[in-house]
């Protein structure tokens, strides 16, 4: 681990240090949430060591909370989170054989996965991933911790703009690879179909279609690869 944070330099390791800093006080609003609708303070720490999937396990949560079946909430849980399948296809070299590709599979969030892509050297991706996918899993768990002692102190993380504050990280993570033309394109195709589907769907399953925009990231790879060549 000390090697890895030798290979990241100053300002990536300041920029993953704030989003686990910021995961830690979400996974404190999910105890304290989880704690307060009802549920023993052993739930959210075991989904969250066991699950380690935040949008899962809010849903989860939610569902559970509201009167709805386990199973139900966990079938949702499982849509929400099969966008880690593309993930892995994307940071599969990233990550290693053997022991590191469980571990690593384990660790994969939307924050070190777009980190470890934004970064140019398979060495410095590795870093960026392990790093930040390390740092999460520990604070996310302690704020759960926290939070689930806090009981019902907080019950609304909308009101501490918490719904607005991960969108707006993964934003600013994703926007240098904007620069590319097809991957503006693939962005740009599945943001309209999720936008169209919204008013249809479940919520979590307008994200999934999104994906249909990777179709024509691959589409335009090899013309843009002829052009440069």
């Amino acid at each position: 681990m000390r090697s890895i944070w030798r290979t990241l330099d100053r300002g990536l390791a300041r920029d993953i240090a704030l989003v686990c800093l910021a995961d830690g006080v979400v996974g404190l609003s999910y105890g304290a949430i989880s704690v307060g609708g009802g549920l023993p303070l052993w739930v959210p720490i075991v989904l969250s060591l066991i699950v380690f999937a935040g949008a899962s396990q809010f849903l989860f949560v939610g569902i559970v909370a509201a009167g709805g079946s386990p199973i139900a909430a966990m079938i949702a849980g499982l849509l929400v989170n099969s966008r880690h399948i593309a993930f892995g296809l994307a940071v599969s070299d990233v990550i290693g054989g053997g022991w590191r590709r469980w571990a690593g599979s384990h660790l994969m969030t939307d924050e070190n996965v777009a980190f470890a892509m934004g970064q140019d050297e398979l060495r410095q991706k590795r870093a960026a991933y392990w790093a930040c996918g390390t740092g999460i899993f520990v604070s996310w768990n302690l704020g759960v911790v926290v939070g689930g002692l806090a009981g019902s102190v907080i019950t609304d993380t909308d009101a501490f703009g918490l719904d607005a504050a991960f969108p707006a990280v993964l934003l600013a993570l994703v926007l240098p690879a904007l620069r590319d033309r097809s991957t503006r394109t693939a962005a740009l195709v599945g943001v309209v179909i999720a936008l169209a589907a919204t008013p249809f769907l479940p919520a979590g399953l307008p994200v999934l279609l999104a994906l249909v925009g990777m179709l024509f990231y691959r589409a335009e790879k090899p013309a843009l690869e002829e052009v440069t060549s």
